[in-house]
């Protein structure tokens, strides 16, 4: 076995047939030998990735921490890649023939029949032979990476001036200074509104912003830029506090050129993976190791949950009204606070007036989730918290004496309530790296099985952010309403996700589309994924509010995660409830990224699914309704 996989990566340049023989004979190792060589693989490998990622943080730094202005070099830094030049540096040095001789390369369908019993060995000499399963030229690699950091950046500099919408009749319906990063800030400021009486108007104009988004209608010139007001509803656009109509063209269809760029350099690495002969197969079959198919077959089982024609009466019902399409993201099972936005924002703008502030909460943070004194001051001396330039994310590290990194946006005036939701949603990734790094025994079985597992924890802090904040209790009603604010939200990013899917076939088939005709297909996709699944609990037809996520656009392919990091997060809250959270999660992140099914069953004792989610749903509808 060793051989074959060996001679299916061999070349001409890396010698004859007889200097191919001899390098078989000769590096195939047993016993001591093998062991020993192991032992050297796991050390300097975590060597070799984890100087190399400290590395690739310092050249982004500047495009994705908050320290001033940027500089053109900056960019020129950040598209350097420092892991383009690996593989093909241990293939010429025959490193990494040494690995494919001596470990094997095991399909996904034997990891899900035998790995319940293989030792962690076994499992550690898989992943590290999977390391070195392809061999894509170090001049792709990096035209893969330039293309991901251009779309990073546009991106994160994707700001609105919300101060500067004028409504209908010329009124202005946000306060001053408010900037919000689309589509996050968009969205979670639509989400605010629930409980504001004058939100509902508000709501409708960031609607209408999204969608001008998604159609590339959007003024160039009113992106990341406070020098201009403009009507979303009309389109027109005046110089500040003018009267005067300016002239000017909409965006040139950028956001579809970055997504197209993206699509083009991972077609480029296709001819490399006759394993993965597609960025789909290559999310699907080895990022995530679940099939297409079966994340599809997942996402359906969500949205098509009996139980959400029932949750839309009910928010109907609440509501006074019928139902928006922006209420895909209705909040209003949030657990009840005495606490609107306004006032826990001055709280936390007292708690976390500066990134310092905060960096010095993450262990109290940490206590009141039930982690000992000693773990929390660990977890906090493994973490470090940085000024975000985009919404904010999680970074982990790839060597144990390297820390995680948290980034969040905090504004003049310290942390508000939008930002700290995300920055707790953060820590939880943050949390899951540090435990999954430093807690593991073999280095190549470091991290969760994949990124859906990292959101899962990720979700499960996040659920917890109130009660941090000490503002919320747990009662039976608010497990209930949680149960059904978790399955409404897996449903919204559920129908996402499907778009996300649904685009990258969609370029695939059209390989010789320009990005204007990707456009209409993204609308045209959005459109039909809302009539089928949205559609009939919203009444409104031909909506394109599924296409506004940021991910879509510089991720590839990352937005599935999210419905999965749904549901295992509340098959992972189910099994907390009771036991210690900070115990389960310490021994769970320490099982290591085995394939998903396999982490599950060790985990929580079942495999991926669905249905307790949507069974949870259905009895707090019972409970919320009676």
């Amino acid at each position: 076995k060793g051989v074959k996989q060996v001679a299916e990566k061999w070349e001409n340049s890396d010698g004859s047939e007889t200097e191919f023989q001899e390098f078989c004979l000769n590096n195939f190792f047993v016993d001591e030998d093998l062991t020993k060589a192991t032992e050297k693989f796991q050390r300097n490998l975590e060597s070799l990735y984890g100087n190399l990622h400290k590395i690739s943080r310092d050249y982004s730094w500047a495009i994705q921490v908050d320290i001033g202005p940027e500089h053109p070099v900056d960019f020129m830094f950040a598209n350097y890649s420092a892991f383009a030049h690996i593989k093909d540096d241990f293939f010429k040095t025959k490193l990494a023939f040494v690995i494919l001789l001596n470990y094997p390369l095991e399909s996904l369908e034997l990891k899900n029949q035998e790995g319940m019993n293989w030792s962690r060995e076994k499992w550690a000499e898989v992943r590290l032979a999977e390391q070195f399963s392809n061999r894509v030229p170090a001049e792709i690699s990096q035209k893969v990476n330039e293309a991901y950091v251009a779309a990073d950046d546009y991106i994160s500099n994707y700001n609105i001036y919300m101060h500067h919408l004028l409504d209908t009749t010329g009124n202005r319906l946000f306060p001053e200074g408010l900037k919000l990063i689309t589509h996050w800030g968009l969205r979670d400021e639509l989400k605010s509104h629930y409980a504001n009486p004058e939100g509902f108007a508000r709501q409708k104009m960031i609607q209408k912003v999204m969608e001008r988004i998604i159609l590339q209608e959007i003024p160039e010139v009113v992106v990341n830029n406070d020098k201009y007001d403009w009507n979303p509803y009309d389109n027109k656009v005046y110089k500040a506090n003018s009267e005067k109509v300016e002239a000017v063209n909409a965006e040139p269809d950028t956001r579809y050129k970055h997504l197209h760029s993206v699509y083009k350099a991972e077609k480029l690495m296709d001819p490399y993976r006759p394993d993965a002969p597609s960025k789909i197969d290559r999310r699907f079959k080895e990022d995530r190791e679940m099939l297409e198919a079966e994340v599809e077959g997942l996402l359906k089982d969500v949205l098509t949950a009996p139980a959400l024609k029932d949750i839309a009466a009910l928010i109907k019902k609440r509501l006074g009204r019928e139902l928006e399409p922006f209420d895909i993201w209705y909040r209003g099972f949030k657990p009840k606070t005495e606490y609107n936005e306004a006032e826990l924002d001055k709280i936390l703008k007292a708690r976390y007036p500066s990134v310092a502030a905060f960096q010095e909460g993450v262990p109290t943070i940490l206590r009141k989730l039930g982690f000992s004194r000693e773990k929390a001051k660990f977890l906090n001396e493994h973490i470090q918290v940085d000024p975000s330039r985009g919404a904010g994310h999680a970074s982990g590290a790839m060597m144990k004496d390297d820390k995680a990194h948290l980034r969040t946006r905090i504004p003049e005036g310290g942390m508000k309530y939008k930002g700290y939701n995300i920055a707790v949603h953060e820590l939880g990734h943050n949390v899951e790296q540090v435990f999954s790094l430093n807690g593991m025994d073999y280095y190549t079985l470091n991290g969760v099985p994949n990124t859906a597992f990292t959101e899962g924890f990720a979700f499960v802090f996040q659920a917890r952010d109130l009660q941090l904040l000490g503002v919320s209790g747990k009662s039976e009603q608010a497990e209930a309403l949680d149960a059904l604010n978790t399955l409404w939200a897996t449903m919204e990013i559920s129908g996402v996700a499907l778009v996300d899917m649904y685009i990258w076939r969609w370029m695939y088939e059209h390989p010789e589309a320009d990005a204007a005709m990707l456009k209409q297909a993204m609308i045209s996709i959005s459109k039909q994924v809302w009539n089928d699944y949205f559609a009939p609990l919203f009444g409104h037809q031909d909506q394109i509010l599924l296409g506004i996520y940021s991910h879509i656009i510089y991720t590839g392919l990352y937005t599935p995660d999210y419905p999965v990091g749904h549901i295992i997060y509340f098959q992972i809250e189910q099994y907390f409830k009771d036991k210690s959270l900070a115990t389960e999660m310490e021994r769970m992140c320490r099982l290591g990224r085995l394939s998903p099914q396999i982490w599950m069953q060790k985990a929580v004792g079942e495999k991926v699914s669905a249905l307790p989610m949507i069974k949870a749903a259905e009895e707090a509808l019972k409970i919320v309704t009676k």
